[in-house]
Order: structure tokens, then sequence, then C-alpha cells
């Protein structure tokens, strides 16, 4: 039988963790469209607008061409050809391919000098400029050239510099034996001076136009927009000219061996480029404050430069693994901007390239070529330059790995781990190829027989999985599935990750997993461990019914809670523990109090559901995964526990205990969490910031996290770990929240340090690099919603200050060491540093 408790916390305050006119398309984009998909698209549609200005939007449009076509000092075959090529056209469905037959024709009639009259040549030159301006064709410097008028003295400042240092790169461009050293100094300078003016430009842009602007303002505001994309586009060909360069010199690996002889100067202009390349993501409105915090982490990086020590470690893989850290967040960057166009193009433009009989092959190429066009592309490629620079400076191949080891076991690619993953065909030990995963899998829960797993993805901190392996390169992995469906042998260790054929006897058909820390074996069978059994009913359990958290067990408030309550007592001695180097293992758990099981079976009875709900449970429990019975029954079960409320004594009593506006978290404490072979991390709902002052949406957060017990997921957890979901129901508990956190589910890697238990000896394994951090604002409501703020890692002490860094890694070692001890076991635990204070909000035994 399965029974929750939730966990109400209060949360510390610092938790961290017909046309549109010009003007409006520019408003739009500005100020209304929070989808950054509809910005992508209003971007686009800019550069196929005609041109808005007076002569083009007169009642006779292109009476030039007319004139020309009636002229009496050119033959008639070629008066008719004008005629039906040109100006029909034009006047019936004016086109961009009306512009390339106007080329041609004007390349054909200048080929033989004084072939036809010069008249009629300049007329057709005016007609073929006039066109160009019409479809907004003119080059850069010619878009340029014409809103130089309206621009003020800085404007006209950055726009001389550019186009000097563009007329200046094209000479070089001409130039025969030119250094790749001097193309790379003027590269820079180029692309510095094109961010300066573009940024003059958008800031132009932002000022927007009233609406009874004249014509001639919105013509002019449409120059500038159009001067805007344009010059994002020459960045484009800028930066692949500078990818060209640097290889040229010596690509990747001239600038890891340049960091060997402590020369990292020759890093400057490439971290320039690429924190400029990700300036002007932010100038298109792709996650604008995203990108201009990994360029101020970029530049930080480039300032603080290479040390020969930081603290007690290596300055040159302190130095390393920071930038990767950055990159990585980098290249995440660009490939969420590629998975918006995926999400966005193909089934559209598969409909319409349908319906107008365009080629398949230019259809199912269109979102790829889109992608491979813009500024994204460039910035891609640069992150993985450095990624691969960074990784011969750290000598290694791609692979960041967890829990060192070796196994045995056939070898199986799947999408994702989840309970059903494994045929019921596949008996032996196996390891596993995973495409793609959020952060909280429980590895055992889809198998008991795996043997290990290679992650082809980034993702957020996982303590129960052996193995988390990101992307190095495509030939890498393409040479990983070469091997699946076959048996094989998993090396990991710091230096790098192995996998070959072997014989399936060399472990004798045992799964065995060799931890490289010891000299034996260890077998990994089948978990041991059972749900806590819960009776299924409320007696003893009055309407007011809390426990505080100190006085928490397991039978009746679940493993979290209890856990919680032992290192509440924990707490207040661990002030007088200190490890063998006299290091303090003290720390703090915030207070807290418990719903016991049976409390929201209440709730049941007085809204007379209780049979119904029964009655679902033990449906659930054999309810199938095919044709949607398991997903119906699941979602009316949700459906009936949101729907209810915790009786209002217990609100009443909740409110006592903590005092005033206190903004607390409700949390899950079942009796399937936080055992020793069955964690369930991240299988159920915490949902921080709500108080009992506002007992409706306190309620509805209760309710939640006791809906969550029975989504798919969870349900097919617990199958697979043999644990019945019948009878299970929810009691609450409630203790105070002070954990840091990212945001779930949020692609990063979290700070990972390693700590001697006997010597103290700290060692960086990985700096921070997820996107957003979590704060809950005292001052605001509590409505069960928090802050999402942008991080940038060159403010935080954990990852610029080594001093703190070897600190709190011994601090946080101490604290693990003491708690081993005390429950018996290496432990699995949460929390979060305030100022100079640990606080704990969780432990559990950590999975071997």
């Amino acid at each position: 039988m399965t029974s929750m408790c939730v966990c109400i916390f209060p949360a510390f305050v610092s938790i961290r963790c017909c046309f549109l006119s010009l003007c409006s398309l520019s408003v739009i984009a500005s100020f209304f469209f929070d989808n950054l998909q509809e910005v992508l698209v209003i971007r686009k549609i800019h550069l196929c607008l005609p041109s808005f200005k007076a002569e083009f939007t007169a009642s006779v449009p292109l009476t030039r061409i007319r004139d020309i076509a009636h002229r009496n000092d050119i033959p008639h075959d070629l008066k008719q050809e004008i005629k039906h090529t040109i100006q029909n056209k034009l006047h019936r469905n004016a086109g961009p391919e009306d512009l390339v037959a106007t080329e041609a024709m004007l390349a054909r009639i200048t080929k033989n000098p004084g072939e036809y009259s010069e008249a009629f040549v300049e007329q057709f030159k005016i007609f073929h400029h006039e066109l160009k301006d019409f479809f907004n064709a003119g080059s850069l410097a010619e878009q340029l050239e014409s809103i130089k008028e309206s621009f003020d003295e800085d404007g006209l400042s950055a726009l001389s510099l550019f186009l000097e240092c563009k007329k200046d790169l094209d000479s070089l461009e001409e130039t025969s034996n030119v250094l790749e050293n001097n193309k790379i100094d003027l590269l820079i300078k180029t692309i510095l001076s094109l961010n300066a003016l573009r940024e003059v430009i958008v800031k132009g842009l932002e000022s927007g136009l009233r609406n009874d602007a004249p014509d001639a303002a919105i013509a002019m505001r449409q120059k500038w927009r159009l001067c805007e994309i344009g010059l994002e586009d020459y960045l484009f060909v800028l930066l692949s000219r500078f990818l060209n360069a640097l290889e040229a010199v010596g690509g990747a690996l001239w600038l890891a061996k340049n960091v060997e002889s402590k020369n990292v100067s020759t890093w400057n202009d490439p971290i320039r480029a690429l924190s400029i390349g990700l300036r002007q993501l932010g100038l298109s409105r792709w996650k604008p404050e995203e990108c201009s915090a990994i360029g101020n982490e970029l530049l930080a990086w480039k300032e603080k430069g290479l040390s020969e020590i930081e603290g007690s470690e290596d300055g040159k893989t302190i130095w390393a693994l920071r930038f990767k850290a950055t990159l990585d967040r980098s290249r995440r960057l660009t490939e969420e901007y590629s998975e918006a166009l995926l999400q966005m193009f193909p089934p559209k433009v598969q409909m319409l390239g349908k319906a107008l009989g365009i080629p398949e092959n230019s259809v199912r190429t269109y979102t790829e070529a889109e992608i491979r066009a813009g500024v994204i592309f460039q910035v891609s490629k640069l992150c993985t330059f450095f990624l691969k620079a960074v990784r011969a400076t750290l000598g290694s191949q791609g692979w960041d790995v967890l829990v060192p080891g070796a196994a045995l076991g056939t070898l199986l690619q799947v999408e994702r781990i989840v309970p059903g993953t494994l045929p019921s065909s596949v008996t032996g030990p196996v390891i596993l190829v995973v495409s793609k995963a959020d952060g909280d899998e429980e590895v055992k829960a889809a198998g008991s027989n795996i043997a290990g797993v290679l992650l082809l993805q980034e993702l957020p901190h996982l303590s129960h999985l052996g193995v988390r392996a990101r992307q190095a390169n495509d030939d890498k992995v393409a040479d990983i599935q070469k091997l699946v469906g076959k048996y094989v042998r998993l090396e990991a260790s710091s230096t790098g990750v192995n996998i070959h054929p072997s014989l399936s006897d060399d472990n004798n058909g045992d799964l065995s997993m060799k931890n490289l820390s010891t000299n034996g074996l260890s077998t990994i069978g089948t978990p041991s461990w059972s749900a806590v059994k819960t009776p299924y009913s409320n007696q003893g359990v009055s309407t007011g019914g809390v426990v505080l958290l100190a006085d928490a067990d397991m039978q009746t408030s679940g493993a979290k809670a209890a856990a919680c309550g032992h290192l509440a007592s924990l707490a207040s001695v661990s002030d007088k523990v200190y490890s063998d180097q006299g290091v303090p293992a003290s720390f703090n758990v915030p207070a807290g109090a418990v719903l016991p099981f049976g409390s929201m079976e209440l709730a049941l009875e007085r809204s007379k559901s209780m049979e119904t709900f029964t009655s679902l449970v033990e449906q659930i429990e054999t309810a199938k995964m095919e044709g949607g019975e398991l997903d119906r029954l699941c979602n009316q079960l949700q459906d009936l526990i949101c729907s209810l409320q915790p009786p209002k004594d217990i609100i009443e009593t909740l409110g006592k205990i903590f005092s005033g506006n206190a903004r607390l978290i409700v949390r899950s404490s079942a009796n399937v969490e936080d055992l020793a072979g069955m964690s369930a991390a991240g299988l159920y709902e915490s949902i921080p910031n709500v108080s009992p002052s506002n007992p409706i949406i306190f309620g509805n957060a209760v309710s939640r996290v006791w809906a969550s017990l029975y989504t798919r997921r969870a349900v097919l957890s617990r199958r697979a770990a043999g644990v019945a979901t019948e009878g299970g129901f929810n009691g609450c508990s409630g203790a105070r929240n002070a954990f840091t956190r990212p945001i779930l589910r949020t692609r990063g890697t979290p700070w990972r340090l390693s700590s001697g238990k006997f010597d103290g000896l700290v060692r960086t394994l990985a700096f921070a690099n997820f996107s957003e951090e979590l704060l809950v604002r005292g001052n605001g409501p509590a409505d069960g919603e928090v802050t999402r703020l942008t991080v940038d890692y060159s403010r935080k002490p954990l990852t610029v200050d080594p001093i703190f860094r070897q600190q709190l890694g011994q601090r946080l070692c101490a604290v693990g060491f003491f708690l081993e001890r005390k429950f018996g076991c290496p432990q699995d635990i949460e929390g979060c540093v305030i100022g100079k204070d640990i606080f704990l909000v969780q432990t559990r035994p950590q999975p071997l």
C-alpha cells in the first residue's frame, strides 16, 4: 500500500538556485510578442515587405518601365520583350524574380557599348536602381548610406567606423599573401564596429513612432530596420571568415597548445567574437538576458586570465573547467534556437510546400537551411571550436563521468529511461544508450538489470545515474551506436570512457559493476526495499492533527519527514563535531510540521468521495499502459484529489505554528520515497511560496502534491519496483524549506566538488551553468509561484573564489561524513548555503 505525507517547509526569502505598417511590425516585435518563435517570424517578414518610400506608394507606380517599353529608339522586338517579360509582369504580380529578369536585361543591353542608344540605356539603369530600391535589394553599404542623414553625431561616428573597417577588409580580401594574424585583427575590428553600429540602430528603433507619424518617417524607419537586419546577416559572413582564419593559424589545437605554454592571449579575439555573436542574438531578441549573462561570463573569464594555482588546485584545469561550463551553456542556447525553429516551421512548411507544388527535397531542408544561414549557426560553430580546445586542454574525450567503474552488458539504445523501456524478453545485464533525460529518472524503475548508462545529452544533476555523458562529437556517438545489440564492456574513469565488444562470459553472466575506488566487485542485484506499511484509515488522526517535524517517524509521516526530523535532532549537536582537519560539521535544519498519514482522507470522507477514490486506486493497480486506460484513470484520480481541500482545522493549526507571513513549501513524504532502493527523486511535486494565511492557495498546493502520487510516471515507477499502489493516499507533512535548486527539468550542470573524508582534499569537477535560479520574494504574494532570474556566474563566489570553494567543500564533506556515520550508510543530501550557514532539508540513502 502506498501512502504519502505532504511536507510543508517555510521558504527562505533568499532561495536561489493588407500589410501591417512597418511601424506596427516593429512595435509588435519589440513589445507584444513574448513568444520567441513569433519574434523569429516577424524578423523574416521585414525582409519581404516592399518599400514604403513615397514614390512607391503613389497611385500609378513604376511608370518609368512603361515609358521605356514605348520608346522609339529601340528595336520593336526588344520593346515587345520588355513589355511582356517585365512591364506587364510588374503591373500584374511584382516579385523578386522581376529584379532577376531586369538584371539579365541590363547585362544584355550593356554588353556591347553603342549597340543601343545611350538615353535608353541610362533610363534602364535608373529603372534598375529604382527596382532594387523597391525590393529593398540594395547592398548593405547602399542601405546604410541611405539612412546617414537621420543619424546623430554618435550614430555618424559608428557608421563611419564600420564603413571604413568594411572597406579595409574588402581590400584585404583582394590582396594575396596576407598574414592570417593581420586578417584576424581586421576581422575583429570590423566585428566590433558592426556591434557598435547595430546597437545604435536597435536603440533608435526601440523609441517607436507616433500614430500620426508622416509617411517619410515610416519609410525611414523601414530603412533602419532593414539596415539592422542587414548588419546581422553581414555578421554571419564575418564570423565565417573569422573561423576560417582561426583554422588557418592552427585551429583549436593551436589554442590548446598556447594554454600549455601559459599564453592565453591568443584566446582573447575568439572570445570577443563569440561574446559579440551572443550579443547580436540578444539584439535580435532571442533570449537577450541569457545572451547578456553568457557574454558577461566569457569576458570575465578573459579578464581573469590563467593562474598557475587557484587555491590548492591546478590553475589551468580550473580555467578550462570554468570556460567549459560557459561554453556548454552557450551551445545549449543555440540548440534551443534550433529546437524552436524545428517546432515552428516543418509542419507549416510541409503544408505550404505541398500546396504550391514545391519539390519535396526543398521543403524537407527548408528549416535546416534557415538555421545554417543565420548567425546562430556561426555561434554554434564557435562554441564547438572552443569546446574542442578546452577538451584538449583538459585531456578529455567529451564525457562527464559521475561514478567511475566498469560494467558488462548488452548495449541497447532507448529514447528515455522510463518504466517499460526494456522489453520483457531482455533478462541479462544491459548498458543503455539514452537519447534524452529530464534529470530525475529512477534508473532501477526501468529495470533492475541496468548495469550502466551512457547519456547523449547534457542534463541536470543525477546522483543515481552511474554515467552522465554529453555528445562530444557525432563520430564518437556513431561508433557507439554501431555496437547496439552487442555485448560490451563499459569502462568509465576520470581519464576517459571506453566501450568495446566483450565476450558474455567475461563475468560468468553476472551483472557486475566494478568500483574503481575499491579492489573488489559488487554485484548489482534486485533492489531491496519495501513500502512502509501504513493502515488505510484515518483512525487516531484528529481534524487538527499536525506533527512537529522533530516528532515525525516512518509509520506516521514517511521516510522523508522522518529523516528531516532526525536531521533536526542532529543539527542541535552538529556544532560540536569536527573533521580530522578541524573543519566544523555544523548545519541547521529549518522548522517544520507534518500532516500525518490519514489526514487528507478526512477530506475524501467529508466530500463522500472515498468509495470513488478507492475504486480508482484499485483499478490503477491492473490498468493497461496501452490504449489510454492507465492515463484515463490517472487523470480521474488527480482531478478528484485536486478538487479537495485539507480540513480547515489543519490549516488553522499550521497558521499557529508558522507565524505571520511565513513562506512555506509543500513537499511529499510518501511511504515509497527516500528509501535505500527507491529514492523516487523528483517523482512527486513540491510547491514553494505558499502560506496558511491564504488557505485556498495553500490547500490547492497540498492537493496538488497529493495528486502527484498518481501521475502515470509515478504509478509505473512503483510497478517496476514491485510496490503496490492499492490503498495509496496522502497525509501532509510540513517543514521550513531553505534549499537552493535550479528550475526542474532545466538542462545544465551544477557545481560538482569532491572532498576526501580523511584528508580534506577538495577537487573541482565541474562549474555550474544553469540558465536560471529561483527567488521567493518576501514582499510578494504567497501564490505558489517563484521569480526566475537569469544567472551570471561571474558574480557567484562558488565559481570565482577558490578559497570559498575549498572551505565550502570541506564543510560539506564534514557534514556528509557525520551524517553517513549517524544514518549508517552514505547519504544523498539536499540543502543550501545562506551566507555562512548550511541548511539541510532532506537526506536519503544513497544508492550504491
